[in-house]
């Protein structure tokens, strides 16, 4: 309106503040948050959080029994298990925020200050990070095979799945087919002659055979390859079980059909001579 001077951003909360009794700055006083779990030493404090003065932060206009509220929605203690203390700047103690009905502007508070909470709840500190601690369900497999409610129970009612006896069967045949087809490409690779490994997506590797046969890790047939670079992923042995010798990050496991047996000499970069 014409007349009245503009209000700049942030003069409606200054009156309340200068009747509070505190001193207004720019962009609201600042205090610091610690969260404390009661027993807990200082080496348990929980974290430290920045709070402004604000419509978004910790309102000095707000009674401290309402505070308690809004900062259980920061440290997720209960507000009835709060016990708050208001520090200086100095970090050294200045009152308990223990009057539910008193404003928090009412305190000594200013830039720097910080509200300790210390929660009462007699939760524990990390108590439900491992979770191989918190009790879990279990039921047996004789009662889980009655259920009328389980997936295993919908698999069966429309034979999806390894429920799906045609279906299985034809992947049971395609399987043995993939078998013999990779034992009769096996084969042809014997162990200690020189290769070539040329696998989609990679540049071609060399190396030397050194193991031809079935695994433990994987179904189907396998041929182990020393590279002559260290382009592999083990040292001839996977999960605990060695198939052939050779230095770690040269050995690897690959499909026959991707090996090529011949005259490929180990090629020679000239490192030596650097």
């Amino acid at each position: 309106m014409e007349g009245l001077p503009q209000r700049r951003k942030g003069a409606r909360n200054e009156p309340r503040l200068q009747r509070l009794g505190t001193r207004p700055q720019r962009g609201g006083a600042r205090w610091n948050l610690r969260f404390q779990r009661m027993g807990a030493g200082p080496g348990k404090i929980r974290g430290c959080r920045e709070l402004r003065a604000g419509p978004n932060g910790v309102g000095l206009g707000i009674p401290s029994g309402s505070q308690r509220c809004k900062l259980q929605l920061v440290v997720g203690s209960p507000a009835s298990c709060m016990e708050l203390e208001l520090y200086g700047p100095d970090d050294k103690f200045c009152c308990k925020l223990d009057q539910d009905d008193a404003l928090l502007g009412s305190y000594p508070v200013d830039d720097g200050c910080r509200i300790h909470v210390i929660d009462h709840s007699g939760a524990r500190l990390g108590e439900y990070e491992d979770i191989s601690k918190v009790e879990k369900y279990e039921i047996s497999q004789e009662a889980y095979e009655q259920r009328q409610d389980s997936i295993r129970s919908f698999l069966k009612r429309n034979k999806l799945g390894r429920f799906n006896e045609e279906e299985r069967a034809q992947q049971e045949a395609e399987n043995s087919q993939r078998l013999i087809e990779e034992e009769a490409q096996a084969s042809t690779i014997p162990v200690g002659s020189r290769c070539e490994v040329r696998t989609p997506g990679q540049p071609p590797r060399r190396g030397t055979v050194m193991y031809v046969g079935l695994t433990d890790f994987k179904p189907g047939y396998w041929i182990g390859i020393r590279y002559d670079e260290p382009l592999g992923k083990n040292d001839g042995s996977v999960n605990g079980k060695r198939y052939f010798e050779c230095q770690a990050k040269y050995g690897a496991f690959v499909k026959p059909s991707v090996v090529t047996v011949g005259d490929f000499p180990e090629e020679d970069y000239g490192l030596d001579e650097m």
